[in-house]
């Protein structure tokens, strides 16, 4: 649905410069565009990069197990139905520590394997199970310390203190969470 809305926008947007004689400023606008799009790419790639490797060292030198176990009154308290040993609780655990940590592109692969592993607990495949309903909402609206993507672009942009943001990011996605998680567990207490 999402693809036929902004197909539709950017035709009529064309169709309307086209009629109104600003064509020349649609096809500046594109190139200009492409070209801030491929030079942001390039600058988060080096940021990305440290901080996919980062994840990775934390990952073999078993810091993500740790973190994990010491999460456990919390994975517990979200995912009660989840046994404790089930591979799914790690995948969780590592991306909310990614996620916590402003790592967008670091929690999205342990999120995926998450989702897996939650869909193999589920007796109604057709169906989202409370566990993974939890997981996306948490995942969606995880706390962040340090919101490393928003700090990234305002320093690209010239930002003169891309900092500033980490307490408004902190109290804000910290309200997100809570809300979110207040609103899963009182649609799964209405369930049971």
């Amino acid at each position: 649905m999402l693809n036929y809305i902004w197909s539709f926008m950017i035709i009529f947007s064309i169709f309307i410069a086209a009629f109104s004689g600003g064509m020349q400023e649609v096809t500046t606008s594109a190139l200009n565009a492409s070209q801030a799009a491929v030079k942001l790419c390039i600058e988060m790639c080096g940021i990305v990069s440290l901080w996919m490797g980062v994840m990775r060292i934390a990952e073999k030198a078993k810091l993500i197990d740790a973190l994990a176990s010491k999460m456990t009154p919390l994975l517990d308290f979200l995912f009660p139905d989840v046994p404790r040993y089930h591979p799914a609780r790690k995948y969780i655990a590592t991306n909310l520590i990614a996620n916590f940590l402003g790592l967008g592109w670091a929690a999205t692969p342990p999120g995926l394997k998450a989702m897996t592993e939650l869909q193999k607990l589920n007796k109604e495949k057709h169906r989202a199970s409370h566990a993974m309903c939890m997981f996306l909402i948490v995942n969606i609206s995880c706390v962040q310390l340090v919101a490393i993507n928003m700090i990234s672009y305002r320093a690209s942009y010239g930002s003169a203190n891309p900092t500033e943001i980490i307490a408004p990011c902190i109290l804000a996605t910290l309200m997100a969470s809570s809300v979110a998680i207040l609103f899963a567990k009182l649609m799964y207490r209405k369930e049971h």
